[in-house]
């Protein structure tokens, strides 16, 4: 197995996402479509293919041939039941964070939020429900169906065989705090959402110790 060195490790977790959040900030201010559509769309052709790319060319260099295969590394079977509890009761904790935690976080940085926002082109703050109104309902329909798309099945399904299958697998530094510490700079790495950074720690870094331990990648998916 090609082990992952801390630099290497850093560069493949933040060269993805610099390229993704320069090319959707530039383009937000000429876009003439929903910024969270633009950004979705900028996700699937520059993100996924990115990652996917990385995973795709170490299985070249491991096994011969473009594959997936290594971000199973080290994987062993569990029951489905046993990963749907596990994976459900993650998903309630996530739930309680969400209501918890992320509205503390928002009221903490809710200047600098407005601060910034108000420094970009209308369209960039994804809450602006009256930008959005200014839309067509064919053009919000497009952009609910694609949101809901890249968001629960594209994105998520990528991130994870990215950073809970290839990197946590693959990384020289094989402990307990791995996937903790790699769960973090998955936080970080969403440049276009800073301001949650405490929510997805508490929220991810459980379910990726989980996976972690149980050697299964369908948990964190």
């Amino acid at each position: 197995m090609n082990k992952i060195d801390t630099k290497g490790l850093v560069l493949r977790i933040f060269i993805p996402t610099i390229v993704l959040s320069l090319s959707y900030l530039i383009l937000g201010h000429f876009c003439s479509i929903p910024h969270i559509l633009l950004f979705c769309i900028l996700g699937t052709l520059v993100l996924v293919p990115i990652e996917l790319g990385i995973i795709l060319k170490a299985g070249k260099s491991e096994y011969g041939k473009y594959s997936l295969q290594n971000a199973f590394a080290g994987q062993e079977k569990c029951s489905i039941w046993k990963v749907l509890i596990i994976a459900f009761v993650f998903f309630k904790i996530a739930g309680l964070l969400s209501a918890i935690i992320a509205p503390i976080e928002n009221q903490v940085f809710a200047e600098i939020r407005s601060a910034v926002l108000n420094s970009l082109p209308r369209g960039f703050d994804w809450t602006d429900y009256d930008y959005l109104k200014t839309f067509s309902n064919p053009i919000l329909i497009i952009t609910c169906a694609y949101y809901g798309i890249f968001n629960v099945l594209i994105a998520p399904i990528t991130e994870e065989l990215f950073f809970r299958g290839y990197l946590t697998s693959h990384y020289e530094k094989q402990k307990p705090s791995t996937p903790i510490m790699i769960a973090i700079l998955f936080s970080l790495y969403h440049f276009w959402l800073p301001f949650n950074n405490v929510f997805r720690i508490l929220a991810f870094a459980p379910v990726a110790y989980a996976a972690y331990k149980k050697k299964n990648l369908y948990i964190s998916i």
